[in-house]
């Protein structure tokens, strides 16, 4: 059956109410936005992909409708049609409140499942409804989506899911509850094989189902103002007995508290899912063939002015020095940022997502300083808290399984040393890095592009091969906090400086680093092209070089760098 036709079935007006006051309107022509009240044209929110027009209001959308928004024309082939409850706890009234449901929706369960292309490319794809029991996952929805998801595993396709539910459903119970397990178990080999899942997450997202499959995504994506929280809203406000803040639980706030990648506006959301499966799709690591033009030489010989270790560390220091998004927009295409630690924050202080590096899928991490002085105060500084680290850490893992290298940009005075760094534990987020880098079966590569201060560099330069910017310093801890420890005094900062041996070159002799990058005279981003165009052809030398040495001759060779020293 085609889905327009489906849908003109399915289309009960749950997302707006009928104008009853208005008798001399055609039928179904205007109807009542339920979230501002405004008179809008159903034909207008129809084609303006089930916004309302007035206030910006996202309605719910039919899951056939949505997957015909979303897929290819005439590509989606559904799955497992006729699997129904069987109600499990023999739950009085259940089965006819089901199969009046089924007459009102023309839906069989809560989910709609099945195979589909987006610009070409397949996926397997399930679709929440809300209108059937809220979308609550019972027997039949966890095994719909456990088959799709096995599917999946075998025919190494990735999965998305469009999750909108109230929970568990409590007519069946235990055996509802077991649908969690039994979700994330399959979602779990399907991750093993290597395989794609994104969760999309829509108004409302809870329960039993957000603490299942709807959190389990590679890259979870969410509607703009979508609920999403465990326990609902009006359970906590009478559990603590207080009233809840407001935007509480909505996806803006899970952004700025780390369990979310993007917000995605849903006229937007198709592109953003195919921009999604091409950078996973690419898993060949090719690099696109440089230009015939050689790749600028001017800085490589220049002669170098002579410069003390303290001028150095000024130049690291000064507020007109490129910082990692400089390097990001300029070395890099397609950058898709992804947000949080999927435990309690995003820290501004460390921006990473995927790119294209020539072609090649990346991903890429920065320690993010701010380019005024607002963006400073929010990136604190450079100086990353234990939620920056285990963003980073959570990127490269997700880089290792899909095969991507991983590019770092090193720039900071060093971790966040305030009281709540300590009390969500600094120092352990920083050794988690070091040991699950070392160890990490993908490329990586660190650069210096300012400061690297202390652990909080050393947790994104467990790396391959490590470079530096010529003005760049890298050390155990300021040259000040240094001179006040050894010396008692930090005014000997300068002099701490010299002691230290912590400029590129200082570091080169020493076999800490691999490289050194030449800078201009008074690097700025004027000027930041002079040095992408030596660094574009010593990453493209990197990636041919290590993008072709074995899993485990790449983390024996890496573990051998730091044997070394």
């Amino acid at each position: 059956m085609k889905l327009q036709n489906m849908f003109k079935k399915t289309s009960r007006k749950s997302y707006i109410s009928l104008k009853e006051s208005k008798p001399e309107v055609p039928e179904g022509l205007l109807r009542k936005c339920n979230k501002c009240g405004a008179a809008i044209i159903a034909e207008d929110v129809k084609q303006g992909f089930y916004i309302c027009p007035k206030c910006h209001g996202y309605f719910r959308v039919h899951a056939y409708r949505r997957i015909e928004m979303l897929t290819d024309e005439g590509s989606f082939e559904e799955w497992d049609r006729g699997m129904t409850t069987k109600n499990p706890l023999d739950f009085k009234g259940y089965e006819e409140k089901i199969e009046a449901l089924q007459e009102k929706t023309n839906l069989e369960e809560a989910i709609v499942t099945g195979k589909a292309s987006i610009e070409g490319m397949p996926v397997v794809i399930g679709v929440c409804d809300g209108r059937f029991l809220m979308a609550s996952m019972g027997e039949a929805v966890g095994e719909k989506i456990v088959r799709a998801v096995e599917r999946a595993t075998e025919e190494k396709l990735p999965v998305i899911i469009f999750a909108c539910s109230g929970g568990a459903r409590m007519q069946e119970g235990i055996v509802s509850l077991m649908q969690m397990a039994k979700t994330s178990a399959a979602l779990k080999r399907h991750s093993d094989a290597g395989q794609l899942y994104i969760s999309v997450l829509t108004d409302p997202t809870t329960g039993g189902v957000t603490a299942s499959f709807a959190m389990l995504g590679d890259v979870i994506l969410a509607e703009p103002h979508a609920l999403i929280g465990f326990a609902g809203p009006r359970v906590i406000e009478q559990t603590i007995g207080e009233k809840l803040p407001k935007g509480f639980q909505r996806s803006e706030f899970l952004l700025e508290h780390g369990f979310i990648d993007r917000i995605v506006e849903r006229e937007n959301m198709r592109q953003e899912l195919a921009e999604i499966l091409r950078l996973h799709c690419n898993t060949e690591r090719v690099l696109r063939t440089p230009d015939e033009q050689q790749v600028h030489t001017e800085l490589e010989e220049k002669v170098k002015k002579v410069r003390s270790a303290w001028d150095r560390v000024q130049i690291s220091r000064r507020k007109d020095r490129p910082v990692g998004s400089n390097y990001i927009e300029n070395l890099f295409e397609s950058f898709m940022e992804f947000h949080g630690d999927r435990c309690f924050k995003d820290d501004k202080a460390i921006t990473g997502g995927i790119a294209y590096f020539k072609g090649m899928p990346v991903t890429v991490i920065a320690q993010a300083k701010g380019r005024t002085t607002k963006e400073n105060i929010e990136r604190n500084f450079g100086m990353p808290s234990p939620d920056g680290y285990r963003k980073a850490l959570r990127l490269m893992k997700q880089a290792e399984k899909f095969g991507r290298p991983v590019i770092c940009f090193v720039d900071t005075p060093g971790a966040f040393c305030g009281l709540e760094a300590e009390e969500r534990g600094q120092g352990e987020a920083i050794a988690r890095n070091l040991f699950e880098m070392s160890g990490m079966r993908t490329p990586i590569l660190s650069i210096v592009i300012g400061e690297g201060g202390s652990g909080g560099a050393l947790a994104m330069a467990v790396a391959d091969e490590v470079w530096m910017l010529e003005n760049s310093v890298y050390s155990i801890l300021s040259p000040e906090g240094f001179s006040s420890i050894l010396w008692k005094d930090s005014k000997r900062a300068s002099e701490a400086a010299e002691v230290m041996r912590l400029t590129a070159d200082d570091l080169l002799h020493l076999q800490i680093i691999e490289r050194v990058i030449p800078e201009p005279e008074h690097y700025t981003t004027e000027n930041l092209n002079n040095v992408c165009d030596v660094l574009e052809q010593q990453i493209r030398d990197f990636l041919e070089k290590y993008t072709a040495i074995s899993e485990s001759d790449l983390t024996e060779k890496r573990y051998g760098r730091f044997r070394r020293m």
